[in-house]
């Protein structure tokens, strides 16, 4: 007994297993080869006459298109590009009276996805799509199933980057809704109707409670029918919702931690000594810098948005505690030598004023100056020419009266005159410039009030005793209030929508 294989390839592609013995088809009835041949007719006389440009049901009522969408994988989300790439298998159910062979639904002809070209399809796309394809290894994942009465079923398996636009006022804890848009490109209303299969989520979606989405939570998926009116007509749009809420987990340990150990690393400055300079400078500048690098990463996986983010003010609030525990130090340097400046200055003018309270002249020179008077008669007259209680410079005004020229005597008329003219304006600018002066000798007085009352620092030790327990203090302050005020938006977001 021999067995001999032999395949029997059709539009079906159907294998039959033949036992060949004794020189006769022991297991081969001529019924099914028949029914092979009966087969491949049918379906050239179904394609026989038939339009693929005109749509089921031409001139009459739209035709039904029913959706079914089973979710692959999420493969990827970018908030840079504002898009989502996901791979799923989308099944498109429909009847077509041309190409029922029976009245029976339940006989069923799987045929390849070739096929799918000889008929009429729906010229389904997804209007939030930036960039798809269709998987062709080994062969192109298209399937075609006819039923006796004309119903299709066509299916392809594809990988399609959408487009989500993403709020980021809360980004990292976030949540965001991404949507699959699919809609008829150029049938109306009035010749398709797209419709979810049996209007249930539970039919029409499948494979989403078994994804894994990186840094995220799939929250819920719901189902939306919509109907768009452009300029060629109105146009029905289903849409799957995923609402995807962030997982914060990988920020902690990326950003908010290193964050916190930084700005903790600046207070070390406060138990440094304030005459080590270098070390307090270095540390310093070594946690700004440290902040700015870590703002400059986050910066770079995010798109270049205007408003702020919940990780922005994070940041930057820690920026500013790093960048004002060295604006301390300044202070502290600034307080230290100053108040010993102020010191020096004020030893170098008590040395002067003592220098001050010795006689100008010295006795010898006072003794011969008494000796040349009594000895000279010229010296004699000449003091009593100018007289003890004379002053030098009224002398001199009398000289220049008398010698003055015409010309100099009218000009001092006409000064004489022109103030006599304008006694009053004098008067009025005096007062002016009284009354500013009694202001700025008030505003003079307020400030050294208010100087006064400011504690004088003597120990310049003691800004950095207050800064040890101050700026820990705001410190716990602005993150309580920081995680209070998001986790409850992110609560108060989550149940708002439930």
């Amino acid at each position: 007994m021999r067995v001999v294989l032999v395949e029997i390839w059709g539009v079906l592609g159907i294998g039959l297993v033949v036992n060949v013995g004794g020189g006769f088809f022991g297991a081969v009835d001529s019924e099914w080869i028949g029914h092979i041949r009966n087969v491949s007719d049918v379906i050239e006389d179904l394609l026989d006459g038939y339009d693929i440009r005109l749509r089921p049901q031409f001139g009459g009522d739209p035709v039904d298109i029913l959706m079914e969408i089973s979710v692959a994988s999420f493969d990827s989300i970018s908030e840079v590009n504002m898009d989502y790439t996901i791979t799923i298998y989308l099944n498109q159910y429909w009847k077509d009276d041309r190409l029922s062979f029976s009245g029976d639904d339940a006989e069923v002809m799987t045929l390849t996805g070739d096929f799918a070209e000889k008929i009429w399809i729906p010229d389904t796309f997804f209007a939030n799509d930036k960039y798809s394809f269709l998987h062709d290894v080994t062969e192109k994942n298209k399937m075609v199933r006819l039923m006796g009465d004309g119903s299709i079923a066509y299916g392809m398996r594809f990988t399609t980057t959408l487009a989500c636009m993403m709020d980021l006022h809360y980004y990292p804890m976030d949540v965001q809704n991404c949507t699959v848009e699919i809609e008829s490109y150029g049938y109306p209303m009035e010749d398709v109707v797209m419709k979810w299969k049996n209007e249930s989520i539970s039919e029409a979606v499948h494979g989403v409670e078994g994804v894994d989405i990186p840094q995220f939570t799939m929250v819920e998926h719901r189902i939306i029918s919509t109907v768009e009116t452009l300029a060629t007509g109105n146009y029905q749009r289903l849409s799957l919702s995923f609402r995807l809420e962030r997982s914060i987990g990988f920020f902690i340990f990326q950003n908010y931690l290193p964050s916190i150990l930084i700005v903790m690393l600046s207070w070390v400055s406060f138990w440094i000594n304030h005459e080590a300079s270098s070390a307090r400078v270095a540390l310093g500048i070594t946690t700004v810098l440290t902040m700015t690098t870590i703002s400059t990463g986050v910066r770079y996986t995010l798109p270049r948005i205007s408003y702020i983010k919940a990780i922005d003010i994070y940041l930057v609030m820690c920026f500013v505690f790093v960048f004002a525990a060295l604006l301390e130090y300044a202070a502290v340097n600034y307080t230290y030598w100053g108040a010993k400046a102020k010191r020096k200055a004020k030893q170098t003018k008590t040395a002067t004023d003592r220098n001050n309270e010795q006689p100008k002249y010295p006795t010898a020179l006072i003794e011969l100056r008494d000796v040349q008077t009594v000895e000279s008669p010229i010296a004699s007259l000449r003091n009593r020419s100018t007289g003890p209680n004379r002053h030098p410079r009224q002398t001199v005004e009398v000289a220049d009266l008398t010698n003055d020229s015409p010309s100099a005597a009218a000009g001092r008329r006409g000064l004489r005159g022109g103030l006599g003219q304008t006694l009053p304006g004098r008067l009025r600018q005096a007062s002016a410039v009284q009354r500013r002066r009694h202001l700025f000798g008030d505003l003079r007085k307020r400030a050294r009030e208010i100087k006064d009352r400011l504690p004088t620092v003597k120990d310049v030790n003691k800004i950095d005793k207050y800064s040890r327990t101050l700026f820990p203090s705001l410190f716990v302050v602005f993150n309580v209030g920081y995680w209070c005020f998001y986790l409850l938006q992110k609560i108060k977001n989550r149940m708002g929508q439930e």
